[in-house]
């Protein structure tokens, strides 16, 4: 996989950048921009800057390249992924609970009309 998702001699590297402190920030912004009741427009905007932030760190700490477009991509792709759980994930907290004669909980990540 490396060439392709990283480009770190070590998968834990990108691990750990990408996916657990990436992947972390990303949850939390979805989560922000949930409960700003902020439309998803805001939470890509959101995602592609922290994308690069993402790409900085690899950049500063780890000798990656900086303005790649691949692995732009690749990070921003998984923090949108993670960052758009998070916004759902609060969404339907937030409908369930604050609407609860209206709604109900389907799953984690979506609600049905009562």
């Amino acid at each position: 996989m490396q060439g392709i998702l990283y480009e770190e001699p070590s998968v834990m590297t990108f691990v750990v950048i990408t996916l657990v402190m990436g992947g972390w920030s990303a949850w939390r912004t979805g989560k922000a921009c949930a409960d700003g009741w902020s439309p998803i427009s805001t939470l890509v905007i959101y995602i592609a800057l922290l994308g690069v932030g993402i790409r900085f760190i690899h950049h500063a700490l780890f000798d990656g390249t900086f303005l790649s477009p691949h692995y732009y991509l690749v990070d921003t792709a998984i923090l949108m992924i993670v960052g758009f759980a998070g916004y759902r994930y609060t969404r339907t907290r937030q409908m369930t609970e604050r609407y609860y004669w209206l709604y109900r909980k389907t799953s984690p990540f979506s609600w049905d009309a009562k």
